[in-house]
């Protein structure tokens, strides 16, 4: 890959990839392989050839109307409920069970011939079938600090994805249709059917993680970031294809353990200051020895304040040893989850990278900062080479956010492209492991039920 070097601040040369990065990512999203050949047109202008590889996504939402919920009951042929047997009896490929679905009392239904017993017997077994393929088989009581809202359940409801499988007679086409696009779930399936039934165990854990991107939005959209925390890997995805990788330091086990979100990335902030947490400005004392020796808290970056109550205020300004280092991503949630810098640049090249407070830091990160800032149109590349270059703090807001995902998966393909399995560094296979030898859960809760642990990242590591 070609790399662009450039000078920053202070003299430190990175290595810099944006350019390259903006341009494949463009290429990958102007692509339209299926379409065919439009007539000849006049070329667009710069700015709508952006538009047109870059098209609105979450800053300018398409209104649609909420799709009209059809009943959960409705009429069935025999033809119909057998073609549903038929899935039934083999959905074990999408790693689920048969047995979840009764289809014993299916059968039974239809050898009685069409009658209501059988409308509502295979209504029911469709819509326990749809469940599970659109949100996932996993209780949300399994789903350990899982905080992601998906979307699915409201774009497609139960009683319309009945309607329209009963409407063209493909039972089995309208419930596929529900799988994740990302082509992870494929790999996993595929992974499933070379597995045998000898190996339980590996067989489960399959099943496990195909499951978590059932958890997901079916379509994760066209361009996005995804970590997955037990891998130490982020990376920038266009059309579900890495443009880039970067290695990242995830939470320490407990609480302060990376929590599982789906949030949006508004903004980039370069330079950034860093309010240090009550824990280390009263707790170790930081406050006060600010306070007493300015010129200390100077030479270190800090800067303090007292308020009227007697509350003392550290923020650390811009600069080479800021703990957030020279990035970080705007993405507002609850946990005071984000992507950033970090000065500890080594402990990259450590394997086993758990080491912070919560918030996911990321390896080149100044490279990663300046290409979402380029795509998402916040600045040029001569712009944004000159905010880095200031030392100042700037805030580039995005106006083409990106979706950004933090995903817990312990078996995924990995960043060469090999089917792998990584360390459970939190432990949160068990419970979902648990909950596959269990009847599945009926008329669940769509909300999380973890506690929601507001991260204060310290960021003081080794």
């Amino acid at each position: 890959m070609t790399r662009f070097p450039g000078k920053l601040a202070g003299g430190v040369t990175v290595t810099w990839a944006a350019a390259a990065l903006v341009a494949t990512a463009t290429a990958a999203l102007a692509q339209d392989a299926a379409a065919p050949a439009p007539a000849p047109a006049a070329s667009p202008k710069p700015a709508e050839a952006f538009s047109q590889a870059f098209p609105p996504t979450v800053s300018q939402p398409v209104v649609q109307a909420v799709p009209q919920a059809a009943p959960l009951v409705q009429t069935w042929t025999v033809a119909q409920a057998q073609a549903l047997v038929a899935v039934i009896e083999g959905i074990g490929a999408e790693g689920l069970d048969p047995r979840d679905y009764d289809l014993a009392p299916l059968k039974t239904a239809i050898a009685a011939g069409a009658s209501a017993g059988l409308d509502q017997m295979a209504s029911q077994s469709f819509i326990w079938l749809v469940e599970d393929l659109r949100d996932g088989r996993t209780p949300m009581e399994a789903r350990q600090q899982w905080f992601v809202v998906d979307p699915d359940r409201d774009a497609n409801p139960s009683g319309n994805v009945l309607a329209e499988a009963l409407k063209s007679g493909d039972i089995a086409g309208t419930l596929m249709k529900l799988n994740p696009t990302h082509p992870d779930y494929a790999r996993l399936k595929a992974e499933l059917a070379a597995t045998s039934d000898g190996q339980a165990a590996r067989r489960k854990l399959i099943r496990a993680n195909m499951d978590r991107w059932r958890w997901l939005a079916r379509d994760l959209g066209p361009q996005y970031l995804i970590t997955n925390v037990p891998e130490f890997q982020l990376r920038l995805t266009v059309k579900n294809k890495i443009v880039s990788t970067y290695r990242t330091i995830v939470g320490k086990p407990g609480r302060t353990a990376t929590p599982q979100l789906a949030e949006v990335v508004e903004g980039v902030v370069f330079n950034p200051t860093w309010t240090v947490p009550q824990s280390i400005v009263k707790g170790e004392g930081l406050g006060a020895r600010v306070l007493a020796s300015p010129a200390w808290g100077r030479a270190n970056g800090y800067v303090a304040t007292k308020s009227a109550n007697g509350t003392i205020t550290v923020v650390q300004q811009p600069g080479p040893g800021n703990s957030l280092g020279r990035m970080k991503l705007e993405m507002p949630n609850e946990h005071a989850i984000f992507f950033h810098d970090t000065p500890s640049r080594h402990l990259f090249a450590a394997d086993f990278r758990a080491l912070s407070h919560g918030c996911v830091r990321t390896e080149r990160a100044l490279e990663l900062a300046m290409t979402m800032a380029i795509l998402g149109k916040g600045a040029t590349k001569e712009e944004a080479v000159a905010i880095a270059n200031s030392g100042k703090y700037t805030k580039v807001m995005l106006a083409k956010q990106w979706r950004a995902y933090i995903t817990y998966f312990t078996m995924a393909t990995d960043i060469n492209g090999e089917m792998a399995t990584f360390k459970d560094i939190y432990g949160r296979d068990g419970p979902v492991l648990a909950s596959l030898d269990k009847p599945r859960v009926r008329n669940r809760s769509a909300k999380p039920t973890s506690e929601v642990i507001v991260i204060e990242d310290d960021l003081k590591d080794t």
